[in-house]
């Protein structure tokens, strides 16, 4: 599709100029589309109707203005709504989350680092910003897509818009376009690079005219794809912190000491470890073996983060030193697919991902089947339903099996060890936002620091 003209039939609607209306629906026909299309944001009862910028008769409404925001694709289809957020330009991969609730820990997960976030439920805001519910210390989404932007804040706990916070934060956004012809697109073609533009961004300085969709696609395409891209160090902490333990521990001695390495770890999950008795020591992704050793943990902790596994050389290392030394390991996410990776196995970027607070997982070692939440675009390449040796030199980590699946599309969820201390999930069983079913995989961990001290590591 993008950057060639192929040609598609669609059933569609014919628009004509109306004095009273501006726009009138005209007999139903099939008309010959070309692509680049554009969905133009035009009165309610007829949003979402595809025409085509080539095709003479089909469209007779401006395409955008200068007070609107524009949404262009990698494959060339155009979207054109309101601003939401700052005004300007912004690009990166666009995917889609399909959370009803939990937008503020969506907006700041660093999993989202350069991506362009689609919310598919349609009313966004309702509850409004506050300042307990951020899973890092800002927002780290490229841009956000919503399409009922809520007109009121109405929680308890608000201390402002969402729409402000976005400005404030400088996250150019896009409201009212249809979000979900959006993302059944992105379901069938894929997660792609895209651009949000409003503002000064859509005129071409040297001119004083609106840019034209072949300007806006160029800045688009010059966008790097997600696969091959290293992010974690990006997001990453740059100076070591320590959570305590809390709730009935609080103030007491630890039960155990865990480095977490931060990947683009999210603020819930050393919080679940400090709730179990763990003080959790996070570090920074560029921390050596020997600083690790230096903290005499009693299990290491690789967190989620964003960009391409197969990117992230010197964590794969290091996770093997880790490995080497006997440290019972958890990796949640990111730290999931670099255990893999370190393993031996692959990884391979998925169509469009999971991200979500309502994806099935089946935990195969106990036959249980739990609601999670997930935020992925890469997954592990495992073969399911045995035990297989690790593929690392010839077997050196020993058996190692699947634990956790998606029940949706199979797609591997979780990595067991049976001869070394060590395990991950590819999910958030912090869930923040989202179901609590797979905390008990925190206790896990927990258990596999108790025991691997009485065995003496």
């Amino acid at each position: 599709m993008g950057g060639h003209l192929c040609r598609r039939t669609f059933s569609s609607w014919h628009l004509a100029d109306s004095p009273a209306s501006g726009v009138r629906l005209c007999a139903q026909r099939r008309v010959s589309l070309r692509w680049p299309l554009t969905l133009v944001r035009i009165p309610e009862k007829h949003k979402g109707v595809l025409v085509s910028q080539n095709e003479s008769g089909t469209i007779a409404i401006p395409m955008y203005d200068k007070d609107d925001a524009v949404l262009v694709l990698e494959d060339g289809q155009v979207y054109a709504g309101e601003p939401y957020g700052a005004l300007g330009e912004t690009t990166g991969e666009i995917v889609f989350a399909t959370g009803m609730t939990g937008y503020q820990e969506t907006l700041t997960d660093p999993s989202y680092d350069r991506q362009i976030v689609v919310q598919t439920f349609p009313h966004i805001g309702d509850t409004g910003v506050n300042s307990e519910d951020p899973e890092s210390s800002r927002i780290w989404v490229a841009g956000y897509i919503v399409r009922d932007p809520s007109p009121n804040v109405s929680n308890w706990r608000a201390e402002g818009s969402l729409d402000d916070d976005l400005t404030k934060n400088g996250i150019v956004g896009l409201s009212h376009i249809d979000t979900r012809k959006l993302v059944r697109h992105l379901r069938s073609a894929g997660v792609m690079r895209a651009g949000i533009f409003s503002g000064d961004a859509l005129t071409d300085p040297a001119t004083g005219a609106l840019k034209t969709i072949e300007q806006l696609l160029e800045d688009v395409k010059n966008t790097p794809q997600m696969q091959g891209l290293s992010l974690y160090d990006e997001v990453s902490t740059k100076e070591t912190y320590t959570i305590e333990p809390c709730g009935e521990y609080e103030g007491k001695e630890p039960l155990y000491t865990v480095a977490a390495v931060d990947l683009g770890i999210k603020g819930m999950t050393p919080h679940r470890m400090a709730e179990r008795g763990c003080r959790v020591h996070v570090v920074p992704s560029t921390i050596t073996f020997a600083e690790i050793e230096n903290l005499n943990p009693d299990g290491v902790f690789f967190s989620n983060g964003p960009g391409d596994p197969e990117q992230a050389g010197p964590e794969i290392e290091l996770l093997r030193q880790v490995l080497d030394a006997g440290y019972p390991f958890f990796g949640i996410c990111f730290g999931n697919q670099l255990l893999g990776r370190a393993l031996g196995f692959g990884t391979y970027k998925l169509k469009f991902g999971h991200r979500g607070i309502n994806q099935p997982v089946k935990d195969l070692t106990t036959g249980k089947v739990e609601v999670t939440a997930h935020n992925h675009g890469f997954a592990v390449d495992a073969p399911i339903g045995k035990q297989v040796d690790a593929p690392f030199e010839n077997g050196k980590y020993g058996k190692v099996f699947v634990s956790h699946i998606d029940l949706n599309d199979d797609v591997v969820e979780g990595l067991q060890c049976v001869d070394i201390p060590a395990f991950s999930v590819q999910y958030h069983p912090e869930a923040a936002a989202g179901p609590h079913d797979a905390a008990y995989l925190f206790d896990r961990f927990c258990e596999l620091m108790k025991n691997n001290s009485k065995e003496g590591k």
